[in-house]
């Protein structure tokens, strides 16, 4: 497993990646030598800052009036279309974005993050732009029970929403337009998780790219989560200490650890806290074999990760609040041995949504988390180069 962190320049507040598409300084962690970039690597980002211009939205009109004397012809052209596939009883819906190029290409298909159901939210919208101008198919759907795609997001765990994108894997596999032998999976948070699940359960997926996903179970995430928050908002220590102590107390619940009357009881006093609001707790709680999140805490993404063989970058941001980054690395250095297919980045200055602009307040703000989307330079510089590594992404 290879361990190092990207450090470059701040991108500005525009939430377009071509802004952005500067060039990033890797820096190892471990081997300060081991993560310099390739000089194609930097070819790539200028390459992909000339191309980018590309027409990749779904539901663009077509233009038929003259350019403005100004105008560039870009030398990408995608196509767009809308596709339906079936993964189990369901039919799902999403946009695939092909590069009019010839050749069979490869493809990589999107998984959401919890904030993020649809193939139209900006934190997808890099890809679109960004990958077909380097020969790589994208494929956005909506998550099953949201937009155009049928279910029930209540009904699944994250073994079903794995299964969905292995389920787009196959119906890619199909089109005569893409290499399926070099389809893979990017996800974001929950769907860097989904990610890492999807590829463990299909060798025929290539690669797995996962962002933003902590490597420790979804209960300690969640309590360094609603820690951050309450100090974010400007809570005293000792108050988020109770927070944390309460939702510990319904999680042992569900667990087996705790009896529910106790847990109740401990819930009951906290719910007439001014910081019960930022806990993302309700006022009960279900029996453990009726609970999601009782199924969800049982995720663990390390035991994952053992049954990943494949290609898999991991990155994360080193201002995120919403993941302990730390713990994750810890828990990967001390198992790197077994994953030399593995490699791990922190970006500098990046939060959960790979930004770099975003005020912390807003970073924990939950009615504005569908809204982030990837600023920083680095990242996106780490992405391009280490698809070309894997010979995926296509420089002219």
């Amino acid at each position: 497993m290879l361990f190092c962190g990207a450090k470059g320049p701040r991108a500005p507040g525009s939430r377009s990646p071509h802004a952005a598409m500067k060039r990033g300084v890797l820096r190892s962690v471990v081997h300060i030598d081991s993560c310099a970039m390739k000089r194609s690597a930097f070819a790539l980002i200028w390459a992909l800052a000339i191309c980018a211009q590309s027409e990749t939205r779904a539901n663009e009109a077509v233009v038929t009036a003259a350019p403005p004397p100004w105008d560039a012809q870009s030398r990408s052209v995608v196509d767009a279309r809308q596709r339906t596939f079936q993964s189990g009883a369901l039919t799902l819906s999403g946009t695939l974005y092909v590069p009019k190029i010839e050749g069979r290409i490869p493809a990589v298909i999107v998984l959401h993050a919890a904030s993020s159901p649809t193939r139209d939210n900006p934190l997808y919208w890099h890809l679109v732009e960004m990958l077909p101008p380097l020969g790589i198919a994208v494929f956005v759907f909506d998550r099953r029970g949201s937009g155009e795609s049928g279910g029930n997001l209540e009904d699944s765990d994250y073994a079903m929403l794995a299964d969905d994108g292995i389920s787009a894997l196959r119906m890619l596999q199909r089109d005569h337009r893409i290499d399926p032998r070099r389809i893979g999976f990017w996800g974001l948070s929950q769907g860097g998780w989904l990610s890492l699940l999807a590829i463990s359960r299909n060798a025929q997926a290539a690669f797995a790219i996962s962002i933003s996903a902590p490597m420790v179970t979804p209960d300690v995430q969640m309590n360094f989560a609603v820690a951050n928050i309450l100090r974010i908002k400007g809570f005293s220590q000792a108050e988020v200490d109770q927070a944390v102590a309460t939702r510990t107390a319904v999680d042992d619940f569900q667990r087996g650890r705790r009896d529910r009357a106790s847990a109740q009881s401990i819930l009951d006093a906290a719910t007439t806290k001014p910081w019960f609001v930022h806990t993302y707790l309700e006022k009960t709680f279900k029996d453990p074999d009726r609970s999601g999140w009782a199924r969800e805490m049982r995720h663990d993404p390390m035991a994952t990760l053992h049954a990943v063989r494949q290609p898999t970058l991991i990155i994360y941001g080193s201002a995120d609040p919403w993941v302990p980054v730390q713990a994750s690395l810890e828990r990967l250095r001390a198992s790197s041995a077994r994953h030399p297919n593995v490699e791990v980045a922190v970006i500098a200055g990046a939060d959960h949504a790979m930004a770099t602009s975003v005020s912390p307040a807003d970073q924990v703000d939950a009615a504005l988390s569908a809204r982030q989307a990837p600023q920083s330079a680095a990242y996106f510089g780490l992405l391009g180069a280490w698809l070309e590594k894997q010979r995926l992404a296509r420089v002219r």
